[in-house]
């Protein structure tokens, strides 16, 4: 077998989902040659097609966090972007709701935390306020956040996709990255695939997704100290076969490390619950007929009308995490040379919900980091 060809470029990205696409756009709006290498046939085939498509305003998450920071940050920026780019979106509003007395405590510690993010249009609601919103809810309390919304996450990752590849991006789709070294100018990808070849890079931006930690691993001379433990947190979800009474999301007080089992809607306007949380060891998108009885159950504390029978499997997604079940969740890291000591690298890792959201200053702080 002849040797791979070596050829050299300026920016490679590894990985084609609304994050990567939106860093490829940053850094070709910034001036930089930029190539993203996709292991899948076309764009957004992983995580970023498999989540609930929903614009998020910044509330749960810890003051002065980079994850609040960049998912506020975001949002303003996404709304004015589907816009001007005639993305489909609806700005639909969310409710989270408390069903008994115990749960005020914590629905006020939400609020608390989102006007501390910034979310300054949040507000209290009374029981027979939210339900003249939506009568067939059931709960003793609401917080109201109207800047919650939907959105085409593949209208919008190929918007990003048509903004890098006017400044000279390009995608090369089958293109799984499996491995490479680094040194003190360059980083050296071993690219797979059909046509197998060698990539001299000046700078590689790993946005790999799930496969973020492995890939760090795997690159020659990167100090493995520096990378994370990477863990499969697997959500379910299923379809409402029945016409939903909500027009807007519904949410629980969050417990167990998630949001819990909510009520979203596609802008197709059909109705999806989910998802739970299931830590898995390998890659499996299938989604079990029988996990959905715990969902009305669940769901039933707020929606007491929920109609048996009414629930189909719809899809699961898979979260990249960097925390094991029970342990505190980490913010988002982007990890870059001043982190980690390699010239030209930046590592994405955990880089879960609100990652659309923040996808867009998050592709800024990659670029920031590069020029650092």
């Amino acid at each position: 077998m002849p040797e791979p060809v070596t050829e050299s470029i300026d920016c490679a990205v590894i990985g084609a989902g609304v994050v990567g696409l939106a860093v490829a756009r940053a850094l070709a709006l910034a001036g930089r040659e930029v190539i993203v290498l996709e292991s899948e046939g076309i764009i957004g085939n992983g995580t970023s097609s498999r989540n609930s498509e929903v614009i998020h305003a910044g509330i749960y998450y810890p003051k002065d966090s980079l994850r609040a920071k960049v998912c506020v940050e975001g949002r303003h920026w996404l709304y004015q972007y589907c816009a001007e780019r005639g993305i489909s979106h609806r700005k639909c509003g969310k409710l989270i709701v408390a069903t008994d007395e115990a749960q005020l405590d914590a629905l006020e510690g939400i609020r608390l935390r989102a006007l501390g993010n910034g979310v300054d249009d949040i507000r209290s609601m009374r029981a027979n306020e939210a339900i003249a919103m939506e009568p067939e809810l059931s709960c003793v309390a609401a917080l109201l956040s109207p800047s919650t919304g939907l959105i085409d996450s593949h209208g919008l990752m190929l918007a990003y996709q048509g903004d890098a590849e006017d400044r000279g991006a390009m995608i090369a789709f089958h293109s799984p990255v499996e491995g490479g070294a680094v040194d003190e100018d360059h980083i050296l990808l071993a690219v797979g695939g059909a046509e197998p070849m060698r990539l001299k890079c000046r700078s590689v931006v790993n946005s790999a997704g799930l496969f973020a930690t492995d890939l760090a691993r795997a690159l020659g001379g990167f100090p493995v100290a520096k990378v994370p433990k990477g863990y499969y947190a697997k959500g379910n979800y299923y379809s409402l076969l029945s016409r939903s009474p909500f027009s807007r999301l519904v949410y629980p007080i969050p417990r167990d490390g998630g949001l819990g089992v909510h009520i979203a809607i596609v802008l197709g306007g059909q109705a999806r619950l989910g998802p739970d949380v299931e830590w898995i060891r390998e890659i499996n998108y299938d989604v079990d007929p029988s996990r959905c009885e715990g969902f009305y159950e669940a769901v039933r504390h707020y929606w007491p009308d929920l109609p048996d029978d009414s629930l189909v499997p719809g899809y699961a997604g898979i979260r990249p995490k960097i925390h094991g079940p029970g342990e505190p969740q980490p913010d988002f890291v982007v990890q870059g040379p001043r982190d980690h000591g390699v010239p030209g690298l930046v590592n994405l890792f955990g880089i879960e919900s609100p990652g659309l959201t923040s996808s867009k200053p998050l592709a800024d702080m990659v670029v920031e980091a590069l020029q650092g």
